[in-house]
């Protein structure tokens, strides 16, 4: 009946607490550490197309240890083999005016890189984020209770729909279609 509680009737000071008083942030979620920087294996994509860093598709994607290297490296080429299917006919044409690779396509500069590599870049990386959205939303984290479930299950679904929204949009951009969103009523 008092557990927690010091015998006065003040409760027992936590590590957390510890850490508050000190004005450190805490977290109560436990993360797995992602892989050593090199110790994945590098994934080759078709060479007209920039290469895709695991470390910085982890980064970007915030995606901790507990998606295996096996898991991201299928996603990785799962998402190359789609969108460079998307983007089949825009590389062969660009191939025979003579643009040696995506980052010679001229158009304009991010942070003195091609826009089109970063677009190229985002539509792959939301493809592999709703991939594993949907690998993982099997996995019963979910709260228990009246309702819970339901709501969110259909946050992991709006997410997945958002990150295919955004790999849509990031090939629209590239191959300069006009981005279009449809509700069925």
């Amino acid at each position: 009946a008092t557990q927690g509680r010091k015998p006065s009737g003040q409760r027992t000071r936590t590590t957390a607490d510890l850490f508050l008083t000190q004005g450190l942030p805490v977290s109560f979620i436990a993360t797995a550490n992602p892989p050593v920087i090199g110790a994945e294996q590098p994934v080759q994509n078709h060479p007209w197309f920039p290469a895709v860093s695991l470390h910085d598709l982890r980064n970007v994607c915030l995606l901790d240890g507990t998606v295996t290297p096996n898991r991201l490296r299928h996603a990785l080429l799962n998402a190359l083999d789609n969108v460079n299917g998307e983007l089949r006919a825009f590389r062969v044409q660009h191939e025979a005016q003579g643009h040696a690779n995506l980052t010679a396509v001229p158009c304009e500069q991010l942070d003195g890189t091609s826009a089109n590599v970063a677009r190229y870049l985002r539509a792959v990386y939301a493809h592999v984020q709703a991939d594993m959205a949907e690998a993982y939303r099997d996995i019963d984290t979910t709260p228990s209770g009246e309702g819970k479930t339901e709501r969110v299950r259909e946050k992991i679904e709006a997410k997945i729909e958002e990150h295919r929204r955004t790999m849509r949009w990031a090939l629209s951009d590239l191959l300069a279609i006009p981005r279009t969103s449809v509700e069925l009523i």
